[in-house]
């Protein structure tokens, strides 16, 4: 059942690939904005890119305080559809003022993947629309750091909003801009008989403002900063998941969190950080952080792994044209 389910998905997408887009670039290029690879959420655009790692440390996890180290890897199939493969390594320790003293856990979470594709792309309104299923892939991972025996597909709607397309009078607002994501968690199963708990469907939504330094001096006003200064894009993520359906007899609470941090843009690669800030105490209990090492694999090797895997796509353009 479950197979017939995703090949139902996956098919109308994997004919979608084949259809032409126009404007379409590597990484996240709409028109002159750079919309780079955030680090909690995602960026609307298909590319060929690689992070590794991605590390964090939080308390969201219940059994305890948990540390991830995170690898992913993205792959254009034609020039506007992807693929991601996602593997994350987790360590939880019981928190230190636990009442009882159990055994920490490691392991690996499940496997996930993403499935997305380029629905559009408008340059002059720095606008990008990507629709994706996300699927975490049951029961391959560690029961001992939450993985779930049960497979999730999660249809999302990405997008992208640049405010260059404002009248000039708005200066330097029109270095800022927007990114969202709203998916829709529809697990396998309904109940988890180990538990003896319904599993809900969730709602899964959040995204980021950010303001592009290099936006500001490209395209606004060159005030003259130190060249470090014009690589930055500081940031504010946040991700929330909400039940929504199949939760009789749970609590329906909202969990997220705001990540408020900065990323340095180079042409071949990008480093981030950001605070990890629990919206309530069933999100976590202390702030985290998180660090990630992203590199644009298009730019890297233009001519091989970088390229799509079926027809040709424009040359890669890179945040400072060097």
């Amino acid at each position: 059942m479950f197979t017939r389910i995703l090949c139902a998905a996956l098919v109308p997408g994997l004919a979608l690939a084949l259809l032409p887009i126009g404007q379409a670039a590597a990484h996240c290029f709409v028109g002159a904005r750079f919309l780079p690879a955030t680090l909690t959420t995602d960026d609307p655009c298909v590319a060929d890119e690689m992070s590794l790692p991605t590390v964090s440390f939080s308390s969201a996890n219940p059994n305890g305080r948990e540390n991830d180290v995170e690898a992913d890897f993205s792959k254009r199939i034609t020039e506007n559809f992807g693929v991601t493969i996602a593997e994350t390594w987790t360590f939880v320790r019981p928190p230190a003022n636990a009442a009882t003293f159990g055994t920490s856990a490691s392991g690996f979470q499940n496997l996930e993947t993403a499935f997305q594709y380029q629905v559009l792309k408008d340059a002059q309104h720095e606008f990008a629309l990507l629709a994706g299923l996300v699927v975490e892939w049951g029961s391959t991972g560690a029961a001992g750091v939450g993985a779930e025996s049960w497979s999730t597909l999660q249809p999302t709607m990405y997008f992208g909003k640049g405010l260059g397309d404002l009248p000039d009078d708005f200066g330097g607002i029109r270095a800022f801009a927007v990114t969202g994501q709203v998916g829709y968690q529809v697990p396998t199963t309904s109940f988890d008989f180990n538990e003896q708990a319904l599993v809900s469907q969730n709602l899964a939504y959040g995204g980021s403002l950010q303001f592009s330094f290099p936006y500001l001096k490209s395209n606004v006003i060159d005030l003259g900063l130190p060249d470090f200064v014009n690589h930055l894009i500081p940031i504010v993520e946040a991700q929330f998941l909400s039940p929504v359906s199949n939760n009789e007899g749970n609590p329906w609470i909202t969990t997220g969190t705001v990540n408020p941090g900065v990323i340095w843009v180079g042409d071949y690669f990008q480093v981030g950080v950001e605070a990890i800030i629990p919206i309530n105490r069933a999100s976590g209990t202390n702030i985290g952080a998180i660090a990630q090492l992203h590199f644009y694999l298009d730019d890297i090797f233009p001519n091989t792994i970088g390229r799509p895997l079926i027809g040709s796509a424009p040359a890669p353009q890179k945040p400072f044209g060097e």
